[in-house]
């Protein structure tokens, strides 16, 4: 009888403790205190496991390895005081899905760089130059070494039809150039379509092993001004200059429903463009993939999107939202006048002829 009241009273008392802990877990989380984790939810499909990033970090006093996510940064390092009161008051810095929407004076570079070189990211700048394009190489990369994510490690991947026209540029320390062969094309929306297709294949056989981030650029642009980390997230995506003050029925979004770049007209949240994009590597090898297979199957269809891999890119980021969003700065054209709420130009691209630069005359 002894024997059996002291089990009956330690099975109690288990199951006493585990109520009370299950009762207190609930209280926490009702009580709107956030619950401490080392990951998060990058855009996806609503059925994919959320992904730990990680990274090794070498010569910190932590040992062992710290998720991309995290906003660490060294001691003693000096600053401007971020204000509560102060900032933008002349556009949206947040989008609805609560995601940075970057401008100048929203973001403090000291920090952000800081931030980001404890990390030691290893970035790709994809960048297609076929054909007479090719003339635009020297602009793009010299500015870029004076402008973008200056101090970290960048590799250039140059897809060349004309490996004899890239040119020798000086480049600073941890960057390089890396050429790779792609077919010459008779139109120039094969050319756009194709850069799909051979940046899905060098992930798969080669920047997988060599890069943390992954950046899309078109090659007749030019660098103005500071393009830093603030631009770094798992997915990035900038607003096209022309749309970025137009409402949703006005955005050129592919509205036939036999392609698979397909948007119907009551959606959409912005417009964005297809000359600069970026994110974690994977998160961009979906996505670069995504607008390749679906423009196969519009071929397959007899249907070509209206702006090419663009509305596949657009129709993608409406359903995996990015977790950042750039402002037009991060993709100005020298064609417009440059509005007040523009602070500065990053990048722009660079008046042409089409007629004579393009495989098919432009048409």
């Amino acid at each position: 009888m002894r024997v059996m009241l002291r089990s009956i009273s330690r099975t109690h008392l288990f199951c006493g403790c585990a109520s009370l802990l299950i009762i207190l877990g609930v209280i926490y989380i009702y009580s709107g205190y956030p619950i401490p984790s080392t990951s998060f939810c990058e855009p996806c499909d609503n059925n994919r496991e959320p992904e730990l990033k990680f990274v090794e970090i070498e010569g910190c006093p932590e040992k062992g390895r710290w998720t991309i996510g995290d906003l660490k940064m060294q001691t003693g390092l000096k600053y401007e005081q971020p204000s509560t009161q102060k900032g933008r008051t002349d556009v949206n810095a947040v989008t609805n899905w609560n995601a940075p929407l970057v401008w100048e004076g929203t973001f403090d570079p000291v920090v952000i760089d800081a931030i980001y070189k404890r990390l030691d990211p290893r970035l790709a700048v994809v960048v297609l130059a076929v054909g007479k394009y090719t003339r635009f190489l020297k602009g793009f990369l010299e500015s870029a070494e004076k402008y973008f994510l200056v101090d970290f490690r960048v590799t250039y991947y140059i897809f060349t039809d004309n490996k004899q026209d890239v040119p020798k540029i000086e480049l600073g320390t941890g960057r390089k150039i890396t050429v790779l062969d792609v077919p010459s094309a008779t139109r120039w929306q094969d050319v756009v379509l194709s850069r799909m297709k051979w940046a899905t294949i060098a992930i798969d056989n080669q920047i997988r092993n060599e890069a943390d981030y992954l950046f899309m650029m078109d090659v007749d642009s030019v660098f103005h001004s500071r393009f830093g980390a603030e631009s770094l997230s798992p997915l990035s995506a900038v607003l096209h200059r022309g749309y970025y003050k137009t409402t949703r029925n006005y955005f050129p979004y592919e509205r036939r429903g036999t392609s698979k770049a397909y948007i119907p007209p009551d959606e959409g949240d912005y417009y964005y463009t297809a000359a600069v994009w970026g994110g974690y590597l994977e998160e961009m090898y979906k996505l670069v993939k995504y607008c390749y297979e679906q423009s196969e199957e519009d071929a397959k269809n007899n249907i070509e999107a209206v702006w090419q891999e663009e509305s596949h890119l657009n129709r993608y980021l409406l359903y995996n939202k990015p977790t950042k969003v750039l402002s037009p700065e991060y993709l100005w054209s020298d064609y417009d006048q440059v509005p007040a709420d523009i602070r500065v130009v990053r990048i722009s691209q660079l008046v042409k002829n089409y007629a004579e630069v393009r495989p098919n005359g432009g048409q």
